[in-house]
């Protein structure tokens, strides 16, 4: 089978379509024939080397599909829709490939509603959203200020945020204003404009901000990064931590059905085949994509 990964770190061309043999599911896991796997910012650090690693690396996290085969001991069946987060700096083989195994207590029935190129876009970014919101711990009615809103984390805690009673305040480039709005944010700010010092009770700073977050944070507050080691210090009194995503079956179980439900939007920006990998990595560090890149083998 062929996947995507790397022996050597650096830009888009450093991505090589390998071939691999057919991996077998073993206890507790499920083999997906994948359909859809979404490319993410994680995937770009993985390439350029952010996490090391000395051996060949396989790339991807998000995947829909079919499952293909299953080892002893798992419920699910043959031809069962699914959708799966496979985390992970350096596994062998990742979800951009004809083929993933995983362990089965990672996976959640498919979205009804949506096509597996709109469900691949679903895992990495609602659970992210989900463990991030359970880190900050804020109480209903509680203002929430969501830094880098446009984008794919930052959209789905906003829309989980107003799902759960939070006053949510949106912080993105101006032409994402009524895209949030639309999506649950009470209030708006446009990326440059002035905050309030203290103003929140807690903040997810999925854009990066750092230190000029955390000053909109009250004494007291929480705040919540998304690339552990590089959140700022606690000064006032705040909770400060940051995100390493876990893959959690049953989580991402409600969070299908959020998304049929309409909770969550899933927003695929572009698809390329397998094969194009390193014209959608390319495409990747363009920026300005509203909604993810999706590679269908």
């Amino acid at each position: 089978m062929r996947a995507a990964t790397v022996s050597r770190f650096g830009g888009p061309d450093a991505v090589e379509i390998t071939e691999h043999p057919v991996p077998m599911p073993g206890p507790g896991q499920v083999r997906i024939k994948v359909a859809a796997a979404a490319l993410n910012p994680v995937d770009a650090a993985m390439r350029s080397g952010v996490f090391g690693g000395e051996e060949r690396i396989g790339l991807g996290w998000d995947v829909a599909g079919t499952v293909d085969a299953v080892g002893p001991g798992v419920t699910w069946s043959a031809d069962d829709r699914v959708i799966a987060l496979a985390t992970g700096h350096h596994t062998p083989l990742g979800t951009h490939a004809d083929y993933v195994v995983l362990d089965a207590d990672t996976l959640a029935p498919a979205p009804t509603t949506l096509d597996d190129t709109h469900a691949a876009t679903l895992p990495l970014n609602t659970t992210t959203a989900a463990q991030a919101l359970r880190l900050l711990a804020l109480a209903p009615g509680q203002s929430l200020l969501v830094t880098g809103a446009g984008g794919g984390v930052g959209a789905h805690t906003v829309e989980l945020a107003h799902q759960q009673g939070l006053e949510v305040t949106g912080l993105a480039s101006a032409d994402y204003e009524e895209f949030l709005i639309s999506r649950g944010a009470d209030h708006f700010r446009a990326r440059g404009q002035a905050l309030a010092p203290a103003g929140f009770d807690g903040v997810l700073d999925a854009a990066g901000l750092g230190s000029d977050a955390l000053a909109a944070v009250r004494d007291g507050g929480a705040y919540a990064g998304l690339w552990p080691g590089q959140e700022p210090r606690s000064e006032r009194g705040i909770r400060v931590g940051a995100l390493s995503v876990q893959a959690d079956g049953a989580l991402l179980t409600e969070l299908s059905r959020l998304a049929d439900q309409g909770v969550l939007l899933a927003r695929v920006a572009q698809t390329y085949p397998l094969h194009a990998a390193v014209e959608a990595h390319a495409r990747l560090a363009e920026g300005g994509l509203r909604g993810r890149i999706v590679l269908i083998p």
